[in-house]
């Protein structure tokens, strides 16, 4: 695994753990920045996820 795949992972539970927070305490904005968070960390895991692609694919 590569940096951006950790970090994309770390983004998705944190925005995941949020927006149950948000929901708990009936705060639609921090349901939306959880959201928010977790699109955000699977995009830069999917980066991630590219970058290991390209760096195998170029091992063979």
């Amino acid at each position: 695994m590569n940096k951006d795949q950790v970090k994309g992972e770390a983004k998705d539970v944190s925005g995941k753990v949020q927006e149950e927070v948000g929901k708990l305490v009936g705060s639609k904005e921090q349901q939306a920045k959880g959201l928010s968070k977790q699109i955000s960390g699977k995009v830069q895991k999917g980066i991630g996820d590219a970058k290991q692609s390209i760096k195998d694919h170029n091992k063979r």
